[in-house]
Order: C-alpha cells, then structure tokens, then sequence
C-alpha cells in the first residue's frame, strides 16, 4: 500500500432480535455517538471528510431511505456515500478514499433492522427476476444447494458442521453484544427441526437481528495524532462471481479465495494459518464457516470438516475463528462485516475483554453477501 490507513474507533450496538424500542436512526446514532467521542472529532471542516453508509434500502422501508437517516451521522454539507452491500465494502470503500488522496478521515457506518421486514421476502427481490423468483430462489434456499454440493463432494459429515455452531455459541458466551450465547452439544444441533435440506434451524444465523457498526478510518498522519493505538489496514481484496448458481462450482469459492489472494499479496501473507492470530469471518449458514475457511488458505480444498475437527479454530487453537461468536451467535446482515473487522480490532488493541486472543497482533476479517456467497471481501489488519 501506498501510505497506511489506520482504524481510529470502533463501535457497536448490543445486538437484539427486536428493537421495538429504537428507530433505525437511534441505532445509528448510539454507534456514531460513541465513535465520535472516542476521538474528539467532529462534524466540521478539517475534522469527519466523508461518509459511507452500508445498508439495504429495502430493510428501512422506502426506496432511498438514507436521505431521511444521513442526518445522524453528519452526511450533509460534505462528501457521502451509500455502500448497499455488506459493511466489510464501507471499510474497503473508505480505504479507497483514504489512499487515493482525497480524504483524511471516514466514518463508517452499517445498520439493519432485519425486523422490519421479512428476511426472506428481500432476498428473494435480490434474485433474477425472470427464472429464480418465479421458482422461490431465496438465499437460504441457495445455501441449502450450496450445502448439499460441498458436503456431498468432499464427505462433509453433519456433525463436523454442527461442531461449528457449538464453538460458536461457546465464544459468544464471553460476547456482551452477542444474541445468543446458549450452550449446545452437537447433539442438540443435529435434533434441530430442517430448514432447507442439509442446513438445520440451529445451523443458520439468528433471524431477525437488529443493531448498527460504527468506525473512523484515518490515514496514517492523521491516525497517529487521534490516537496512540490504531489499528492499520495492510490488506484489501473483493471478488463478485456469477449471480446464477448454475454457472458456478458451488463446492469451491473461488471469489473468495481471489479476494484473498489479493489481500494477502498487499499485506504480505504468506501463510495465513501460522501468521494470523485471529479471524473473524462471516458465516450465515455453518457449512460456511468450514467452506470459507478453505477459501480464506487456512486449509486444503475439502478439508475444513479436518480442520474445525482438529481444535486448531478453538479459542486457545493455533487459530482461532470468531472469538466473538459470529453471525451464528446472532448478528444482521449489512452489519455483520463491517463488525468483523470492529471485532478484530478490539482484538489487536487488547480490548476484547473474555474473548480475548492472547498476544494477537495479526488479524483478517472477512464479509460476504448475495447468494451463496457471491460476493467476498477479505480485511487483514495489524497493530
């Protein structure tokens, strides 16, 4: 990279099934509050230079819903932007505007009140309107093609995946913010009513989660000036693949493992198994967990059911894949990426509390969205 970008703040919201209690524009507020008085900055010249906003309009109702939510967060009278993808794009986004020259400091932000409106309903919009609507394609019916193929080709066993939600909610025990942090056996997961075959209700993200990410993006003069432990951004890579399942090996992410291989050739990344300290990935379904990991080069093609088997992405493992819990522990799409990276943050700072990686200074943070992960972006981070 030329130049570094460094994360100067992050926050979140407790994540919740229903915030009947808050607007949309309360969740984003209590994020961008607390970013804000972390660093002292403000809403005026020569302080916050841009915007970016991760979010769907159709989860806020109607069509061009921010114009009534930019207000929160300073958008008027300088530069925004919206970002409707997952927040982990915000954080590329606001990178870009940082290296290319034209801004000293970004505030990010992504919110979802997935209770608003029915998950399924907008991601079936999501899909072709000509053929896969007219049939009922939605994402979770997707990943359930998605699930079947990369089970069947590499002998994926259930229980390796429900191994996967049981760590899951293991390390959301030790998360404040986590929604749900019950104690389960693989057992319990493998008794869990079909959602879409292979996929059971316990091996799918909570639904419907609400809450809002928040962070400040600097470049390095900057950063160093607003506080004396940023995090810096050395890796980015994205990668969309084809929108119809049909054209796409469905058992092997090869979007995502370009998205990593781009993140990892700026950042320097050899292996990324022996060098990172900590990831924190985005996993809707828990196949995912497996299927990204293999994507990501923690492991061999077909080999993530060997890898989540052998401990090494356990806390206290030579990897250790969300400490914080997850999407499996509860958390919205849009937010979910942009909070990945937050969560690695707080790790390289020592300021993750119970889930803390001992002596982590090397982290990767991954988000995706679309139909069985169609589109990938993968974040390495350092202190």
């Amino acid at each position: 990279m030329a130049g570094r970008v460094g994360i100067v703040a992050v926050a979140q919201t407790k994540f919740e099934g229903k915030t009947l209690d808050k607007h949309t524009a309360e969740l984003m507020y209590d994020v961008t509050r607390d970013v804000m008085g972390q660093t002292g900055l403000e809403f005026k010249e020569g302080s916050i230079d841009s915007t970016v906003a991760a979010s769907y309009d159709l989860l806020s109702g109607p069509a061009g819903a921010y114009m009534f939510l930019g207000y929160v967060v300073g958008a008027y009278q300088r530069e925004d932007e919206r970002v409707l993808e997952d927040g982990a794009l915000a954080v590329y986004y606001g990178a870009m505007q940082i290296l290319s020259g034209h801004c000293d400091t970004v505030l990010l932000v992504s919110y979802t009140k997935e209770s608003a409106i029915d998950k399924n309903l907008y991601e079936w919009v999501g899909m072709d309107q000509i053929y896969q609507r007219r049939v009922g394609l939605d994402f979770v019916s997707a990943a359930g093609l998605q699930a079947m193929r990369y089970t069947t080709k590499y002998g994926i066993t259930p229980e390796q995946c429900a191994k996967v939600v049981v760590k899951a909610r293991k390390n959301a025990s030790n998360n404040p913010n986590a929604m749900c942090c019950d104690s389960l056996t693989v057992d319990d997961v493998l008794r869990s009513a079909m959602l879409c075959d292979p996929i059971r209700v316990q091996e799918a993200k909570p639904t419907p989660v609400d809450g809002a990410c928040a962070m400040i993006l600097a470049s390095e003069d900057r950063a160093k000036k607003i506080t004396d432990k940023p995090v810096w951004i050395t890796g980015l890579g994205t990668c969309y693949d084809q929108h119809d399942l049909g054209w796409r090996e469905l058992a092997d992410c090869e979007s995502l493992t370009t998205a990593a291989q781009r993140a990892y050739k700026m950042a320097g990344i050899k292996d990324p198994m022996k060098e990172f300290d900590v990831a924190e990935i985005s996993e809707q379904y828990s196949y995912q967990e497996l299927l990204w990991s293999e994507g990501l080069g923690f492991c061999g093609k077909g080999e993530g059911g060997k890898l989540i088997d052998s401990g090494k992405t356990d806390m206290g493992g030579e990897l250790p894949i969300n400490p914080s819990g997850g999407m499996l522990s509860g958390l919205p799409v849009c937010v979910a990426g942009m909070q990945r990276a937050a969560e690695c943050v707080l790790q390289l700072r020592g300021e993750a509390g119970a889930r803390q990686v001992s002596g982590a200074t090397k982290a990767v943070a991954h988000g995706v969205d679309g139909p069985a992960g169609q589109l990938q972006c993968v974040i390495t981070l350092e202190n």
